[in-house]
């Protein structure tokens, strides 16, 4: 006897209050229901639920609705056999700039070096991106009208510190436009769901930026992420840590090196200073945020065979990183898997850690109920040369590519086919 016989014997005879329908108490429930589309065999990843096995994944009505091993092929509509291939969870790329726009004067804030998300986004795995402060309290409407609500890429943002975001350097260093309570207004009063943190960045002088930065941050009750640099001569990035940071906020271009305005984490010895494993072990995040210059081999390297790794592996995806050493998040994983980082290190790096750190832990996961952003990846083996921004090159043997990308359900990139019959099938239909 199946589910429903059972449950209209049991239910016979009694009589429900006019109205009373009985299915609205299975909702949810998933006896018989066809799956829209299913991953087959590959081996999953998925850290947020420490799975690392080959199993398949099932997805319906775009949502995660089973994650198992041997379901049957005969309940799905479509099959995708990824006998080989890994299986992910949808990577998020945790800094990025995509206000694109024509402002003909303009930096990142609505201008040409933020980039369009959906054009660079699939094709390396990305399911969502969190925008790095390209604007502030002043702009985000327009950034949202304009970007947000356009992408099928899913996009979220740090607002920026400076009421005017990222137009130009310039604009930057102006602190009368650095409104703690603007800025804390707009994140809890209007956009909760989309604005995930505050930055702060470029800025010349002090540590003020940074001090109201995490004055809104604290109004706000989300985190900080600090681009800090451009200090001639440098200022001190321990200060930085122990005095005006919390744990939960994010130092980004971690591995970067500019001597003469950036205080590095490794010293010129080559060894990373023990303050900077101090302070991630008291909660502090490390953002690897490459960008088109904020990436050396020489802090990379000594950084990851001294233990110590950023929690976050980004881009800093806009038009002067992405065609630079930089290139793509499916690039930049692969620089940390030729460093000796394993897939699953770095897979946690992109998916559950930044959603961690976002505090969205809707996202990252595979889990059931989750909407279905999924990334089937291939890593290659092979003579490979990989680039930081100071145009130097360390060999590699080992490159991830990304297959298939599911955003919501939908398919959104597919660099075989895998998920299409051949062409055959249309002839044969006729």
């Amino acid at each position: 006897m199946n589910f429903f016989k059972l449950l209209r014997s049991q239910c016979a005879g009694i009589r429900f209050p006019a109205g009373v329908l009985l299915v609205p108490l299975l909702a949810g429930a998933s006896f018989g229901q066809p799956i829209d589309l299913l991953i087959k065999g590959g081996h999953v990843i998925d850290p947020g639920n420490r799975i690392d096995a080959i199993m398949d994944v099932a997805v319906t009505a775009g949502k995660i609705t089973q994650v198992a091993a041997g379901i049957p092929v005969s309940d799905a509509k479509k099959v995708v056999d990824a006998k080989g291939l890994y299986v992910a969870p949808g990577f998020i790329d945790m800094h990025v700039h995509v206000f694109n726009g024509t402002s003909p004067d303009a930096y990142i804030a609505n201008g040409h070096t933020s980039v369009a998300p959906d054009g660079f986004t699939f094709r390396a795995g990305v399911t969502t991106v969190v925008d790095a402060g390209s604007s502030g309290w002043r702009n985000f409407k327009l950034f949202k009208a304009q970007t947000i609500d356009r992408s099928q890429t899913r996009v979220l943002a740090f607002l920026n510190i400076v009421g005017a975001g990222m137009a130009s350097r310039y604009e930057e260093q102006d602190l009368s436009d650095m409104n703690p309570v603007m800025v804390a207004n707009m994140i809890r009063r209007l956009y909760p769901n989309l604005i995930v943190g505050i930055k702060s960045a470029h800025y010349w002088g002090d540590y003020s930026q940074v001090q109201r930065a995490v004055e809104a941050g604290k109004l706000a009750d989300v985190p900080v992420m600090v681009d800090f640099g451009e200090h001639r001569p440098p200022l001190s990035i321990e200060k930085l840590f122990r005095e005006y940071l919390r744990p939960g906020d994010i130092f980004t271009h971690t591995y970067a090196h500019g001597p003469n305005d950036r205080e590095t984490v490794v010293d010129e010895h080559g060894k990373v200073k023990p303050f900077v494993l101090e302070m991630q072990k008291k909660g502090l995040v490390f953002d690897v945020g490459h960008g088109g210059g904020a990436f050396a081999w020489r802090q990379a390297i000594p950084s990851v065979k001294q233990g110590f790794l950023a929690n976050v592996i980004s881009t800093d995806l806009h038009t002067d990183s992405m065609n630079g050493g930089m290139k793509g998040l499916d690039n930049v994983i692969s620089k940390f898997l030729n460093m000796g980082v394993s897939l699953a290190d770095a897979i946690l790096r992109v998916t559950w850690n930044p959603a961690q750190v976002i505090r969205r832990p809707d996202l990252g996961s595979l889990t059931v109920g989750n909407e279905a952003d999924i990334t089937v990846f291939n890593v290659r083996t092979g003579d490979f040369g990989f680039m930081d921004t100071r145009r130097l090159r360390m060999k590699g043997d080992k490159k991830l590519e990304a297959e298939l990308t599911i955003r919501a359900g939908k398919v959104v990139w597919d660099l075989n086919g895998i998920s299409v019959p051949g062409w055959e099938s249309e002839m044969q239909g006729k």
